[in-house]
């Protein structure tokens, strides 16, 4: 986790649930979460993603961390996608370490290509 980032921002559907991210043609899943609500908000708009609530922990709050890992990775959900930019594809991929967050790394999602290119 980038020593900066104190709290993170998750995205809600209606249902209350996690918002999570699934790159196209891949078995694993990431959950969405920012370091701001205005970095949030950012990527609602960009992805007119239709988002009932920003809910926000502590990362220090290891006990709420560890919960929060424990429920999405019943959902097959392998990392924490932080800062996810919606045009660009780049973001900061937040690996989750038993039911702590662990090493992260800079990724990007690249558009995917058509067999003509």
């Amino acid at each position: 986790m980038p020593p900066e980032v104190s709290e993170l921002y998750f995205l809600l559907d209606a249902r209350g649930a996690l918002v999570v991210y699934q790159e196209n043609e891949t078995s694993w899943v990431g959950v969405l979460a920012f370091s701001s609500e205005p970095r949030a908000h950012e990527f609602i708009n960009a992805s007119r993603l239709e988002v009932s609530e920003i809910a926000s922990i502590s990362v220090a709050d290891r006990e709420s961390v560890a919960g929060l890992i424990g429920q999405v990775k019943k959902r097959a959900v392998r990392n924490l996608l932080l800062d996810l930019d919606y045009h660009s594809g780049a973001c900061t991929m937040v690996e989750f370490a038993g039911d702590a967050l662990g090493p992260s790394r800079q990724w990007h999602f690249a558009p995917r290509r058509g067999p003509s290119q």
